[in-house]
């Protein structure tokens, strides 16, 4: 029988450090940000809705926002890309 090769491949199980595992924290998931902040994609495999998994570890800037989600610009290669990201897969950076 042929697996899958959906982007949700082999994402079901992503390794999430042992002290953020189990109840998601309400921080995490109300967490706001602003046009402009640079955030990095960290994603939760506890949530439906993920980025695609080669956006992982990537880091860009918040151009704007649909609903709770924020478009994140990253660079990818030798291109800008626009991506959708829900505040439950992001992490502020300095």
């Amino acid at each position: 029988m042929k697996g899958s090769k959906g982007y949700r491949h082999k994402t079901r199980n992503l390794r999430v450090e042992t002290r953020d595992r189990g109840k998601v924290k309400i921080k995490q998931y109300l967490q706001e940000f602003n046009e402009g902040d640079m955030v990095s994609i960290a994603i939760n495999p506890s949530f439906q809705a993920i980025p695609h998994p080669r956006f992982r570890g990537k880091s860009g800037r918040v151009v704007g926002r649909q609903g709770r989600a924020y478009y994140i610009e990253i660079k990818d290669k030798n291109k800008e890309k626009r991506i959708l990201v829900t505040p439950e897969h992001l992490v502020g950076l300095k």
